[in-house]
Order: C-alpha cells, then structure tokens, then sequence
C-alpha cells in the first residue's frame, strides 16, 4: 500500500509529513523503556511482512500488520512504522522520502485507532479476544486503504478508479490480516499475557 513519489499533490505531502511528525512525537514520549524492545520487534516484522508482495490484478498487495502493532504498542506504532518506512524506502525504493509523512499516517493512524477501538477486549475479555484481534486486523487494513484512497483522490479526482482499485484488492488483506492478528493475540495470551498490556497507558 505504498504510495510512490511523484503522484501526491504538495498540500497532502506536507499535511502527511505534520500529521506523521506528531503522532511520532506523541509515540516516542509513550513509549516507555521496557517497550523499547517490543517496538522494535515490531517494526521489523512490519518491514519484513510489506517487502513480500502477491500478485493481484495490475498490481499486488501484501501483509500490513498494522493491526498487530497497533494493538500492542498504541500511539508507539508512529515511531516504529516510521522506522520500517524509512528503512524500506532508503534500502529497496519502496514509497519514498518525499511521501514518507503520508504512508506513515496511512499505516500508523488506523494501528492507533484500533488500539483504543479495541484494547479493553483484549485486555480485559478473554472471551473476546479473538474476536477482537481479528477485527483490529481488518479494520486497521480497511482504514489504512480508506485513506490511502483518499490522498490519492485528494491529490488529483483522476485518481478515483485506481483508488477504488486499491480499496477492492486489498479486501482479501483484510481478513488475512485479521487471521493473523487474532491469531497472534491469542498465541501472546497463552506465553506471554503481559505483552497485551501496556506498561504506560497508551
């Protein structure tokens, strides 16, 4: 779901790169020190999971775990995303610097959103636990479509038809994603519990 240099408009890069050089504010100064580790575990299973692409029409998709990182680190998925960008644009071309800002909020903003939509199920339903990972997983990949859609359109209306290209193949994602982060959820509350609650409120 990277955007490629040279298609956004200069009014969405530079509100992509406030809004991204915020949330990473706001996430450095919530990460605490014991999550240090998590973020950056994190952040290197975001950069592996996004460098395999599928196939899929014109185009391909791939793993986001965006919904995953979300969920265990809060507003810290700014500053790991970021890093996971930054290291894929800077070692593989993927996205690039000048779109940085808005891939970053388009993978980082929805992982926050899901953390509060739903880390009281997670932490405090494990009935819902599942549940609740898979529909963090998939709402995570659908917002970040969404508004990845968005800046696309906002940046020249040309852009619809491939934006609702970009929505439709990513559907699929979505409920793998949603596998995944149940999945990984529920295997983290088996080992390891205290991982799904945060040191710091987030």
């Amino acid at each position: 779901m990277h955007i490629s240099e040279g298609v956004l408009a200069a009014p969405v890069l530079f509100s992509g790169l406030a809004v991204a050089a915020a949330g990473t504010a706001i996430g450095l100064k919530k990460l605490s020190l014991e999550q240090t580790g998590r973020a950056g575990i994190l952040a290197a299973s975001f950069f592996v999971a996004s460098l395999i692409h599928i196939p899929f029409g014109p185009g391909s998709v791939h793993l986001i775990l965006n919904g995953v990182v979300g969920v265990l680190l809060g507003w810290g998925a700014f500053p790991a995303i970021l890093t996971a960008l930054t290291l894929q644009a800077v070692l593989f071309h993927y996205g690039g610097l000048t779109v940085l800002g808005v891939n970053t909020v388009i993978m980082a903003l929805p992982a926050v959103v899901c953390h509060y939509l739903f880390r009281a199920l997670v932490r405090h339903r494990p009935q819902w636990l599942t549940g609740a990972g898979f529909a963090a997983g998939l709402v995570a990949v659908l917002l970040a479509a969404l508004m990845a859609a968005l800046a696309l359109v906002f940046s020249d209306e040309s852009f619809l038809e491939a934006a609702w290209m970009l929505g439709v193949a990513h559907f699929p994602v979505m409920v793998i994603e949603g596998v995944v982060t149940a999945t990984c959820v529920s295997f983290l509350n088996r080992v390891h519990p205290a991982l799904l609650h945060l040191e710091k409120e987030s």
